[in-house]
């Protein structure tokens, strides 16, 4: 039986950042996920790094203030990943007036610091380039900064780098049980290992609840509000690289964002659920108001037989009494169970994608007394796997790469350095690509998903490791199955 530090259960982008975190700072870790990493809420996400400009009307201000503060690190520690956009918010003087937007966006300007990304600032919507695709009469707005991220490739390169720091990734692979023993936790695997603990880390998302109260027979209070937000992606509805924010009559916001070069996401709306273990769907329901909320401001309307495919993630917020699902908070709340001051257990409930790094830094705060000689912070100054550039800006980094494969097109090159970073080398290797399977992924380039990356199906390949799925025909789909299969 083998022992650890620290086990960890869930696989999305806090237990990644949980076990990364863990073991720089010395401890043994066993990260457990029952499916693929990121398959659950952390890779439908609307893929934004962002301080979160709505929260403002509900007084999160340390939320954002801290949300905010993380965007720049982000920036830093995973530039392959994530990258600067502007946002464009045509101004409705019905819904809300203009010096609200105006205060709201200088405090968003001012509450943390902003180093690389430019302020806000009014602009015209009826001159190029931010009048593409909008109504005539719509003239004004702002325009203010935030970042965008591939969610699930940021799930991976914490895995890779919790991996390359001595942690064991178990994907495929529950927590049967676990109970409290001599002073350890002992677990059974669904793989019929056993191990032991000095603690534990739930992060299973959607079923934290379940695992602290069946899995680990750990009694809780604490309650989990499950929201479910939906996303649709069209055929590119705008020209242009900026991302607009447009105000609902329902007093909330939807995004409306590039999506690759050929399509256009939209989202996301907040439904209640119930079961964790249903499969989330995008409505009809929700498909139509998304149309609704963006035909406002649309010269062309989004139709919902337009739509080329939809997702949904359910979020996990603790409940806070709130009767409006959009008013939950988003924040999170780290609880330690323990017994007798020692063998515990740390559940994340609630958080959101933005936050993950400085979330396990608290958590490791909190586990920090039972662990003596703990290694201190380090993770707000130490890039992520494939983004250490070594002190060269990424765009050279990304230049040098074309130069040093001449003879593979760039097509098939930018994507995989935008999805590896600094790995892109080992991906392209002696640049024997192997068969195309269509929109630029290669037999190579699977073979290191599988190899390296903990990938095992063709959802996990062509959904999360790539959005690549969304530009293939069924037949293209097909074969990456078979090779997979094969």
């Amino acid at each position: 039986m083998q022992d650890y530090d620290l086990l960890v259960i869930g696989g999305g982008v806090n237990g990644a950042g949980i076990a990364r975190d863990a073991a720089g700072r010395g401890l043994s870790v066993l990260l457990v996920e029952k499916d693929d990493l990121a398959s659950a809420t952390s890779s439908w996400s609307s893929k934004l790094i962002h301080g979160g400009l709505r929260y403002l009307e509900l007084y999160e201000f340390r939320l954002v203030a801290e949300a905010l503060a993380e965007r720049e690190v982000l920036l830093k520690v995973a530039a392959h990943l994530v990258w600067p956009a502007r946002f464009v918010m045509p101004h409705v003087p019905e819904l809300r007036p203009r010096w609200m937007i105006r205060a709201g966006l200088f405090l968003y300007d001012h509450l943390a610091r902003r180093a690389s990304l430019p302020g806000s600032k009014a602009v015209r919507l009826d001159t190029p380039p931010y009048n593409s695709g909008l109504q005539p009469q719509l003239k004004h707005g702002f325009v203010y900064s935030d970042c965008r991220v591939d969610d699930a490739r940021l799930v991976v390169a914490n895995a890779m780098d919790a991996r390359e720091r001595g942690v064991r990734v178990l994907t495929r692979t529950e927590c049967v049980s676990a109970r409290r023993e001599n002073g350890l936790w002992t677990a059974t695997l669904s793989n019929g290992e056993n191990l032991r603990a000095k603690a534990i880390v739930n992060a299973a998302g959607p079923w934290v609840k379940a695992v602290l109260n069946s899995r680990l027979s750990q009694p809780s209070s604490d309650a989990v509000r499950l929201v479910k937000g939906s996303h649709i992606v069209l055929p590119k509805l705008y020209e242009g690289e900026h991302a607009f924010i447009l105000q609902n009559d329902d007093r909330r916001v939807v995004f409306m964002i590039p999506y690759g070069d050929l399509h256009t996401l939209i989202g996301t709306t907040d439904v209640p659920v119930q079961d964790e273990n249903l499969r989330p769907e995008a409505s009809a329901e929700e498909i139509a108001y998304l149309c609704r909320a963006v035909n406002r401001y649309l010269s062309q309307p989004a139709r919902p037989e337009d739509v080329v495919w939809t997702y949904a993630g359910v979020r996990p917020l603790y409940d806070d009494g709130s009767a409006d699902p959009s008013a939950v908070t988003r924040d999170y709340t780290l609880r330690v169970d323990d017994e007798a001051g020692r063998v515990p257990v740390l559940s994340v409930f609630g958080g959101k994608i933005t936050t993950y790094r400085m979330l396990a830094d608290h958590a490791m705060a909190k586990l920090a007394p039972y662990f003596p000689g703990l290694k201190p912070a380090w993770t707000d100054r130490t890039p992520l796997s494939g983004s250490d550039f070594g002190g060269v800006a990424r765009v050279e980094a990304r230049d040098a790469f074309f130069g040093s494969h001449p003879h593979i097109p760039e097509a098939t090159l930018r994507p995989i350095f935008r999805r590896h970073g600094t790995h892109a080398q080992a991906v392209v290797g002696d640049g024997d690509m192997g068969e195309d399977f269509g929109a630029g992924l290669t037999e190579r380039e699977l073979r290191y998903f599988v190899e390296r990356e903990w990938a095992q199906t063709a959802e996990d390949v062509l959904w999360r490791r790539t959005k690549t799925g969304l530009l293939m025909t069924p037949a293209q789909r097909e074969r990456v199955a078979q090779v997979l299969g094969r």
